[in-house]
């Protein structure tokens, strides 16, 4: 099941509004998110809109907006991303995990990738881009179930 979700509100809050990704770190109550891992360097935390269950952004702490501009910073995040997925995998049921970066200079510019599992049974037609998007509506996961599956995440990656 899942709940409506406004997408034009989004689009104005990440094009004119402060970027998302620094004020979470920065601990902005109204960017609160759920930390799942956290270093000198990177950090990861649940969706706060999530299409999926675990969706889950791997970020640099510093506002990056290239992808690939520094490779030893890509690379350590890409090993992040990859320590995420895994925990993912052991701890919800996953028969796919897909990654993306996904943002833009227009809006979501601070560079983030989105580690998102798929549950088992998901209709073909309701998989991958489809699976994703927001704009079909997110799960209706409470704040203390977020924060217990951030917990067991945490767990995963100590």
């Amino acid at each position: 099941m899942r709940v409506p979700f406004d997408s034009a509100a989004y689009e104005q809050r990440v094009r004119t509004g402060p970027c998302f990704v620094c004020a979470t770190l920065r601990k902005d109550p109204d960017h609160r998110h759920h930390m799942v891992y956290e270093d000198e360097t990177c950090a990861a935390f649940l969706n706060r809109y999530p299409p999926l269950l675990g969706y889950t952004l791997v970020v640099p702490r510093a506002h990056v907006v290239d992808v690939t501009g520094d490779r030893t910073l890509f690379r350590h995040v890409t090993d992040v991303v990859h320590d995420v997925a895994e925990a993912l995998k052991e701890t919800l049921p996953t028969e796919r995990i897909y990654l993306m970066s996904l943002g833009s200079h227009q809006g979501n510019a601070h560079v983030h990738w989105h580690v998102a599992p798929l549950p088992p049974g998901v209709p073909y037609p309701e998989q991958q881009f489809a699976a994703v998007m927001s704009s079909r509506g997110i799960l209706p996961v409470t704040d203390a179930e977020q924060a217990d599956l951030a917990a067991r995440l945490r767990q995963r990656l100590a």
